[in-house]
């Protein structure tokens, strides 16, 4: 009995694991981008400490609102099946961007060597996120393999 339960509950955990992980990244990257265009992140402080140290061609209210509105566009497109050749190279866009706090400011995301502040944890974190799209990015189907005969 206990054996067939878990082999249940395993299909089962298949069977979700991709709208689940789609779902969660969705939630994550729409809910955090629009807080952005709404001037409600608590994250804009760490935005615009990077911001300032890297970006000099545009001000930062248009690029916290156009940087808000590209993780709504990730969210969205982890909805749509068949547009995860799109979303997965974005994604790793912005999770360089993501990261690049740690590097750039660490007065803001360490607060003593491999113990980071909560911002720092906040950054850590989006390993989380990297795992579940390699997780939906598993379970594509290769691209046709056209070769020209000549």
């Amino acid at each position: 009995m206990p054996y067939t339960f878990d082999i249940a509950l395993i299909h089962f955990f298949r069977k979700i694991s991709v709208p689940v992980a789609r779902f969660g990244l969705f939630v994550i990257f729409f809910w955090f981008g629009i807080l952005k265009v709404l001037g409600l992140s608590p994250a804009t402080p760490l935005v615009q400490a990077l911001f300032e140290q890297t970006i000099s061609f545009m001000s930062f209210p248009t690029f916290i609102v156009l940087f808000g509105l590209f993780e709504c566009l990730i969210g969205i497109l982890f909805l749509i099946r068949g547009y995860e050749r799109v979303v997965i190279p974005l994604l790793f866009v912005h999770m360089m961007t993501t990261f690049m706090p740690l590097i750039l400011l660490p007065s803001e995301t360490w607060q003593s060597f491999l113990v980071p502040t909560l911002e720092g944890q906040y950054i850590i974190k989006n390993l989380v996120v990297i795992a579940a799209a390699i997780g939906v990015a598993s379970h594509l189907h290769p691209l046709r393999h056209y070769s020209s005969k000549k």
